[in-house]
């Protein structure tokens, strides 16, 4: 086999996608992509050009003295991790930044979209059976309106329901987002949890909210529309509906575990009546179906009882 300098030389010409993606090949390779020089260089790259620790002398590349004691203190894959926590906090502020102002009738951030297209946002679903076995549905249709967005998955090669116990729903986003080229589906991506829901004994444990000749609609809390085949049993399709209020940042923020928590709103104390309770509120409200808009307004100075 090719010796490990070799190999070494030759990563060290790869971006950080690549890199992570030769780490899955086998453990020899993990090892060699966990080398701490090449993320270093790497690391130190995406600085500002005052605190860099590499410099280019003709065809070689030399170092100072601090990148020495930083390769030879720490343990291998450490630059690796400082790396990506550096790429994706600095995504991450960049995006946030973009939902900081709000729509003044709906409270929204008036960036939503353009927000989710720069971070590459996209949902699957994981279906998982009573064994374990986890099932990835990816590339829903989505309807985006006003204020939600309608994802929609189907397909004919679902899992069984009766050996189904779960589905969680999460948003997906690149690892190391590339502004440059499209998000790649085969490297490294970020789940983060949004919703889970217990598929065990659905239709005998639920009522079903709507049907006809050939499916029959399950409504699962929350936001969600399971179609089960009525003479098989099998998933039709899902259909989730999600509200944009902190929907970029449950999207994002949270883990492949562990839902991301919106910070307490606390409303402001009104005693101006004691009789009512907070004053002046605004109501924006969006009714629509798939495909048609039935009702769409703002209501103003509104009230309510304590």
């Amino acid at each position: 086999s090719m010796p490990s300098e070799m190999l070494l030389k030759i990563f060290s010409y790869l971006d950080a996608v690549s890199l992570l993606s030769l780490g899955c090949v086998n453990k020899r390779f993990y090892e060699l992509a966990n080398d701490n020089g090449i993320w270093l260089k790497l690391y130190s790259s995406s600085l500002n050009p005052k605190w860099k620790i590499w410099k280019m002398k003709s065809k070689q590349t030399d170092t100072f003295s601090l990148g020495c004691a930083a390769l030879c203190d720490k343990k291998p894959g450490y630059w690796k991790k400082e790396y990506i926590f550096n790429q994706t906090s600095t995504f991450k502020t960049r995006v946030m930044q973009l939902v900081k102002f709000l729509d003044p009738y709906t409270g929204l951030p008036c960036k939503n979209k353009e927000a989710m297209k720069v971070s590459g946002l996209s949902w699957v679903i994981v279906l998982k059976d009573k064994n374990g076995k986890e099932s990835v549905v990816e590339k829903p249709n989505l309807s985006f309106k006003d204020t939600s967005v309608t994802m929609l998955w189907y397909g004919t090669d679902w899992p069984c329901l009766d050996i189904l116990s779960t589905l969680k729903l999460f948003g997906v986003t690149p690892l190391l987002p590339d502004q440059s080229r499209p998000p790649n589906k085969n490297g490294p991506r970020r789940f983060s949890l949004i919703a889970e829901y217990h598929l065990a004994n659905l239709t005998e444990s639920s009522v079903a909210v709507g049907a006809d000749e050939l499916v029959q609609l399950f409504s699962l809390s929350p936001g969600l529309l399971v179609g089960i085949w009525k003479e098989k049993n099998e998933i039709a399709f899902v259909m989730a509906n999600l509200h944009y209020n902190h929907l970029l940042e449950r999207s994002i923020l949270g883990s492949a575990t562990v839902q991301y928590t919106p910070p307490p709103n606390k409303p402001f104390l009104d005693d101006i009546d004691p009789e009512y309770g907070l004053h002046d509120y605004s109501l924006h409200l969006d009714l629509h179906g798939r495909n048609c808009m039935y009702l769409c307004g703002s209501f103003k100075c509104l009230f309510c009882r304590k």
